[in-house]
């Protein structure tokens, strides 16, 4: 076997199975392939010696007969995810040399399950950001190219997205609190899907918005978003926004029936100035589905409107919280201080040295929703908001829909640095049509289907019910097989 970085989880797991290849041979072509791979900038602290140790020992569990669907699989690992004595940094200078000492709940079942974790991956900083380039390791980079360009993987799960797609890894982890698992795999024609809130636990995983954060695989195929996801969920008593609720065989559910489905499709998703190259995609999803047998019907979400500023509301002000115990005393940067300097010198000093300039934005815009005068006019409001959406979701899937189609992004992806200078609320709108899917909690999955004019992959995006990922990734497999997506980017790193 040849170019085994390029395997599926599903062919390396059954050729590893057969004793056809060893998890020591498929990492092997892993570290080489992200030797070889600097000029993308995905991976940002590599453990090869790590990968190394633990191929060995799932090699020894698979030869013993007690492997697990993901023992052997090399992975990256976003760096948001907490990993013992690993540098863990959230892209970000204030947690410059933090190395933890645990491991989060997420990554270790990946370990519990026998997966090699090749390192950790790049990403915005505290996965703020749609395009990866405030990241403190500097930008990932695409591996599709238009006319030289270099091209953004998407954010804030850039270098989970670009790793995936130039076979660097075999999966990877990412994470989503308003989109950043379902636009990078658009943007890289991969597949990402974001479960239901609760499904995988938040504990090690470093907070943006706790209410909205939610991990989830990043994978090359359908099938493969379900073999992970089922090895990364499960209740956890450290999280008590974990579910307790029993993980089904994801995989087991791709049966390719999806007859009498009766698939929704959203009138105010038709927005004023989407490209008609996105437009002719949803319109192709919705006949596939249709000759696969499924019922289209159009349905209203009437306060989608409202989604983009109840969330640029909601996220900063837990941002804002969350990202308070960054002061330098314990851990991570701390500024140096000159004489006199005190405590609140220290802190400011700190903050300001080592919170790139969207983080601070966005922390300055959550702690004034957040201060008295404000919290009824913006925070509350948008709470109120959000309860409208999610039940505008309740409404549509009380009615008997089983899941909702919807363009994955509003555009292919864009130049690296085409958009810094500008207003950031044009990079926010990135984020349109997924950040409804967090503010009411629900499963959403992006599905390469198809490539705009450039030659440029472009996503669909179905969402499901609560807890039916199942059911959800059963579909999106539909979706996958009629849209017949093969196209690889052209090496060029």
């Amino acid at each position: 076997m040849t170019e085994l970085n390029k395997l599926t989880i599903a062919d390396a797991r059954d050729a590893l199975r057969k004793g056809d290849v060893t998890s020591a041979e498929i990492t092997e072509a892993c570290l080489t392939e992200i030797e070889g791979a600097g000029a993308l900038g995905a991976f940002v602290h590599n453990t090869p010696e790590l990968a190394r140790e633990q191929a060995k020992a799932a090699d020894a569990r698979i030869q013993a007969g007690d492997a697990p669907d993901m023992c052997g699989i090399p992975l990256g690992i976003k760096d948001l995810f907490c990993t013992k004595g690993v540098p863990s940094q959230a892209a970000s200078k204030i947690l410059d040399g933090f190395k933890p000492e645990y491991e989060s709940t997420v990554s270790q079942n990946l370990l519990d399950a026998g997966t090699v974790m090749l390192g950790k991956l790049n990403m915005d900083e505290f996965a703020m950001g749609s395009s990866n380039e405030t990241s403190v390791y500097g930008n990932a980079v695409n591996p599709w190219k238009v006319d030289d360009r270099d091209l953004t993987p998407g954010g804030s799960s850039g270098g989970s997205a670009s790793a995936v797609a130039a076979d660097l890894c075999l999966a990877a982890t990412g994470t989503d609190t308003g989109g950043s698992i379902r636009q990078p795999a658009a943007f890289t024609g991969i597949t990402g899907i974001k479960p239901t809130y609760g499904r995988c636990s938040r504990w090690g995983i470093v907070a943006f918005a706790s209410s909205l954060d939610q991990a989830g695989p990043m994978t090359k195929s359908v099938r493969d978003a379900a073999i992970m996801l089922e090895a990364m969920c499960g209740h956890d008593m450290k999280d008590s926004t974990s579910a307790d609720i029993p993980v089904p065989n994801f995989e087991a559910m791709l049966t390719g029936d999806i007859k009498g489905k009766k698939i929704g499709i959203p009138k105010e998703y038709h927005m004023e100035g989407i490209p008609a190259e996105i437009e002719k995609l949803w319109a192709d999803g919705a006949d596939m589905l249709r000759d696969a047998g499924a019922e289209i019907v159009d349905i209203s979400l009437p306060h989608t409107k409202y989604a983009l500023p109840a969330y640029y509301v909601i996220a900063p002000a837990e941002a804002s919280s969350n990202l308070a115990r960054y002061d330098g005393v314990k851990y991570g940067h701390r500024a140096k201080l000159e004489a006199g300097d005190g405590i609140d010198e220290m802190y400011a000093k700190t903050r300001a040295e080592g919170f790139g300039a969207e983080v601070q934005r966005r922390v300055m815009v959550g702690t004034y929703v957040l201060s008295a005068g404000f919290y009824d006019a913006y925070y509350n409001r948008a709470r109120r908001v959000r309860a409208l959406i999610k039940k505008d979701f309740d409404d549509v899937f009380a009615a008997g829909v089983d899941a909702i189609l919807t363009p994955a992004t509003p555009s292919a992806a864009f130049g690296l640095g085409e958009m810094k200078d500008a207003d950031p609320v044009k990079m926010y709108l990135n984020d349109v049509f997924t950040v409804t899917v967090n503010l009411a909690g629900l499963p959403g999955i992006s599905i390469p289907a198809g490539l705009d004019a450039q030659g440029l992959p472009l996503g669909l995006q179905l969402i499901g019910r609560p807890w039916e990922e199942g059911d959800l990734l059963n579909i999106a497999h539909e979706v996958e097989a009629r849209a017949g997506f093969v196209a690889k980017p052209s090496k060029w790193w």
